[in-house]
């Protein structure tokens, strides 16, 4: 990649089980779950699950807190998950995401519209939580 504006690369989700996780972000998000296999075998610290070509989540089990030791403070972050995190998508996507969380019962709030964003006004937005309590916001702008 040649553009080097500022993006978000990843995000680091607590969780309790990395991989019921990544099977929650792949089968109820649609996201592609990343080295799963490796955390079940032990050889990678915590499994992702790719949101597009440039941003990943990272699925953290709560027991890599006491290894956060990057600033002072950080390893009490485990588990205090952030407010929100707003995916932004096509309208197709939006709607069939929405479709495969009512699918798997997973609760979902009512529709918002013309809320404030990143691109401007989006349309429609909704909100869901995954199995962790990391809330999660739904939107698109066509």
């Amino acid at each position: 990649m040649t553009d080097n504006t500022t993006r978000i690369d990843h995000v680091v989700l607590w969780v309790r089980d990395p991989i019921a996780a990544a099977d929650f972000y792949e089968k109820a998000v649609g996201l592609e779950p990343m080295g799963v296999t490796e955390y079940a075998a032990g050889t990678v610290t915590f499994p992702s699950v790719r949101l597009n070509d440039e941003t990943i989540l990272d699925l953290a089990p709560h027991s890599l807190a006491e290894r956060m030791r990057m600033v002072p403070g950080a390893a009490a972050s485990a588990g205090h998950p952030v407010n929100h995190v707003c995916l932004s998508m096509p309208r197709h996507d939006f709607e069939a995401l929405r479709s495969r969380l009512e699918e798997r019962s997973v609760p979902v709030s009512d529709f918002s519209h013309d809320s404030s964003g990143a691109r401007g006004l989006a349309r429609r937005s909704f909100y869901f939580s995954d199995p962790d309590g990391n809330v999660f916001e739904a939107r698109h702008y066509d």
